[in-house]
């Protein structure tokens, strides 16, 4: 008996999700529906897929080996219809987006209007978080990454470079003053990542010639909040260029040291599972948001 798309959806939506109740939620059916689905596709592969305890469900090795192939099975379907929503122009589904606060606010929101009158058949997700997350357990269909790549399993597309610049309000200047050189940044508030300390190293040469390694006078755990207490006069940051082309424009900060500042660019990533349905609508945003980056990032 052949298997079926509802069996292929329930598989995979209890692997993603990690428990039945949560795939059933995702697919918008009942719990009893999902384990129903489940036992239909282990009946008729003559396999057990999934392993159930008290705390967590876990692949078998004939679900492991069967897992990409049900993946495939959906995303050629989802490749089919959006083959001829495309043909019809009007792409349709899911497609939900993670980036950190500030990339999200300063990048990818201003383009959310022009992709929906595009696309308005495309349902969108925004997600942030600062710290780098689990694409499927927060259910996310790409990723925005800046710096570089650590998960292999990744696909990831290269989106462009970012520049790194310590950046102040001048109110802040004007009352502390504008720093002679690096040594004199001790005398100064310095705002910086009280987690995240590989992000505490600015592109200022130290003594030793080596990017300048920071102990942040006062800490925050997200780049838009050290964003905002640059903005407020609170000190000195060191902030990606997409995060402050508007200020610089419109006076509000301005560049700390521009002439000591070494040329440290981020690469851009978007990362994605390719073998995931939601690919043709991954596609469409990345190509659609492409040519707009040089002008953001």
């Amino acid at each position: 008996m052949k298997t079926t798309i509802e069996e292929h959806q329930a598989f995979v939506a209890v692997v993603d999700t990690g428990t039945i109740t949560a795939a059933a939620e995702r697919l918008g059916r009942t719990v009893s529906g999902v384990s129903r689905a489940l036992k239909r596709l282990e009946d008729k592969l003559g396999a057990r897929l999934l392993r159930r305890t008290t705390r967590r469900i876990a692949l078998t090795d004939e679900g492991r080996l069967f897992l990409g192939q049900s993946r495939h099975v959906l995303e050629a379907l989802d490749a089919a219809e959006q083959t001829i929503t495309q043909h019809r122009g009007a792409p349709t589904g899911r497609l939900a987006i993670n980036a950190a606060p500030v990339f999200m606010q300063h990048v990818i929101v201003p383009l959310i209007g022009a992709f929906r009158e595009l696309y308005p058949g495309i349902e969108l997700r925004l997600d942030t978080h600062d710290r780098i997350i689990d694409l499927l357990e927060h259910r996310a269909d790409v990723a925005f990454r800046i710096g570089p790549l650590a998960d292999s399993t990744l696909h990831a597309r290269a989106l462009g470079h970012t520049t790194l610049r310590l950046v102040a309000s001048p109110g802040y200047l004007a009352t502390h003053g504008m720093p002679a050189g690096a040594a004199d940044l001790d005398r100064h508030v310095r705002l910086g990542f009280d987690a995240m300390t590989h992000l505490n190293r600015w592109p200022i040469a130290s003594q030793t010639g080596e990017d300048l390694s920071i102990e942040p006078t006062l800490a925050a755990s997200s780049a838009s909040t050290l964003l905002e207490l640059a903005l407020a006069g609170q000190g000195i940051a060191c902030m990606a260029d997409y995060t402050t082309r508007g200020h610089f424009a419109r006076g509000d900060l301005v560049e700390v040291l521009p002439g000591a500042r070494l040329d440290r660019r981020q690469a851009l990533y978007a990362v994605y599972y390719r073998d995931t349905a939601p690919g043709a609508r991954v596609g469409l945003f990345l190509d659609f948001i492409a040519p707009y980056l040089p002008d953001l990032i």
